[in-house]
């Protein structure tokens, strides 16, 4: 700067200001001013008078407007003169500054109302804007007025001007709730039922469907929400528990598509969906998915969690519900569920089943005949394939207290019960059984005469039947069936040698011509 100075004190100069508009560039080669145009900003707002705008209103405001204004320059006159207007006539504008005329008083040229200031109403609106500047709220906003200012009609224009304010409305606290209005509880199980999906929790998402009548849970873990998905596990739900009437849900995505739609028209089924973000229509499912959240968060095993699950479930389940005082699977199966907990209990039915068996036993005991069989055997078993009725079969085991396995003579394996299986059976010793042919009950067999004299006697009957083919008298012939008489058993032999007619042992059905009708 020293060296410039003294530079410049041999030159003699003049200093003039030049505006910058005026300032040209110079060339970089040239060192020429080159010409610049410049463009006019326009008209400039000064920051300070703006901000006069909404300064804020002071007493000699007030006095000024005081003076102008019809009403209350009147009513200031009436109170410096102390004029008496009780008995004169007086305008509609004055009555409410009249009804508190001895309270109503001058100072500085202002109109006051005990220790407030009367505004004109030149300036009312811009009293109540700076009233409203904090956006307080109705309430303050009057509790402030009282205490600085007044108007008549001062506190009703106070709560049109917070309700015209878009601003506080934007942040308004949520109305008062409604009434209860609660759904109508079905009659009969799984009519009704709310669906909603829970977490994500673990990685994975829960579809909860809940029934209205017996508050039983249904949940399905599921990796994907699509609406394909939540189909899928809800036809596996109904293909179990039958279809509803009514399925409320919320207005998710997979709830309003229009597959869904189409999945509760085809079925029959009223979908009913909430208001948006209004839980509280969904209510039933949303509360047992809380439940059920708090029931997962608490067990460690969360590597095994549809363990986890089923364990809650059952619990669930088999607990009586706070609404209903009863359990839910007795509403929703008729029934309890058993768990580890009924081995506490003694086995009441159980025992009571058991007697009711023993007397079953005492009475068929009366009118019943017991029978064994031993290994090897002969008897005669019953036959429910084409064939004979009864075929002679050997008894190789016993399977239990009254059941045998017997091998027929075709070398099959049957097994019967005592009930199916007819002694007195005799195969002889070295001789196969065969089977017997389909002999007719003791009301067809026909009355047998004595046979001829020229015929050769039948051979004796055995005198034992019941013995082991080891145990039967190696003299005694086998019983053969005559070829000619398939159907009719040979009748027994007398001392004599005669042959005598079997005797009927029921009673002999008479026959009666018909009776018929003769016109």
């Amino acid at each position: 700067m020293q060296r410039w100075a003294l530079w410049l004190s041999g030159h003699t100069y003049e200093i003039r200001y030049r505006k910058a508009t005026l300032h040209g560039n110079a060339d970089g080669l040239s060192r020429l001013p080159l010409p610049v145009k410049h463009q006019d900003s326009g008209q400039k707002e000064i920051f300070y008078f703006e901000q006069v705008e909404n300064r804020p209103i002071t007493a000699a405001q007030v006095k000024r407007a005081t003076r102008v204004d019809p009403v209350l320059s009147q009513v200031m006159e009436l109170v410096m003169r102390g004029t008496s207007l009780r008995n004169s006539q007086v305008s509609s504008d004055l009555v409410p500054y009249m009804s508190r005329r001895t309270e109503l008083s001058t100072h500085s040229g202002c109109l006051l109302w005990g220790m407030r200031v009367i505004i004109p109403k030149i300036l009312r609106q811009q009293m109540l804007e700076q009233l409203h500047s904090g956006h307080c709220g109705m309430v303050r906003m009057k509790e402030i007025a009282r205490s600085y200012f007044w108007w008549p009609g001062l506190d009703s224009d106070i709560e049109k001007k917070a309700r015209a304010c878009i601003s506080c409305h934007g942040v308004r606290n949520a109305p008062q709730l409604a009434p209860l209005h609660p759904w109508d509880w079905p009659e009969k199980p799984w009519q009704h039922i709310h669906v909603d999906f829970a977490g994500p929790f673990e990685g994975s998402m829960f579809l909860v469907v809940v029934d209205a009548h017996s508050k039983w849970p249904e949940v399905c873990i599921m990796h994907s929400t699509t609406a394909e998905s939540t189909i899928q596990k809800l036809r596996g739900i109904f293909c179990h528990l039958g279809i509803p009437e009514q399925l409320v849900s919320d207005n998710g995505p997979q709830f309003v598509s229009q597959e869904f739609r189409n999945f509760m028209k085809a079925n029959g089924i009223h979908h009913i969906t909430s208001a948006p973000y209004h839980p509280a229509t969904n209510g039933l499912a949303e509360r047992f998915v809380q439940t059920m959240k708090q029931a997962l968060k608490s067990v460690r095993e969360h590597s095994l969690i549809q363990k986890s699950l089923d364990t809650f479930l059952l619990s669930y389940r088999n607990t009586p519900h706070a609404t209903t005082k009863v359990f839910l699977s007795f509403l929703m199966m008729g029934r309890q569920l058993r768990t580890c907990f009924d081995l506490l209990k003694p086995s009441e039915p159980r025992q009571i089943v058991q007697r009711q068996r023993e007397g079953q036993v005492i009475r068929r005991a009366s009118r019943a005949k017991d029978r064994t069989f031993s290994p090897g055997q002969t008897v005669l078993a019953r036959n429910y394939v084409p064939g004979a009725k009864w075929v002679p079969a050997t008894i190789i085991a016993q399977t239990g207290p009254v059941s045998y396995t017997v091998r027929t003579a075709k070398d099959l394996i049957w097994r019967r019960h005592v009930d199916q299986l007819l002694t007195g059976y005799f195969c002889p010793q070295g001789t196969s059984p065969v089977e017997l042919p389909v002999l007719p009950t003791a009301g067809e067999l026909p009355c047998q005469e004595s046979p001829a004299p020229d015929s050769p006697p039948p051979s004796p009957p055995v005198a034992n039947n019941n013995l082991l083919p080891e145990q039967a008298d190696p003299t005694a012939s086998p019983v053969h069936t005559s070829s000619s008489q398939p159907n009719v058993r040979p009748a027994p032999i007398t001392s004599s040698g005669a042959r005598t007619p079997d005797v009927r042992r029921n009673t002999p059905r008479e026959r009666r011509p018909p009776q018929r009708l003769d016109l």
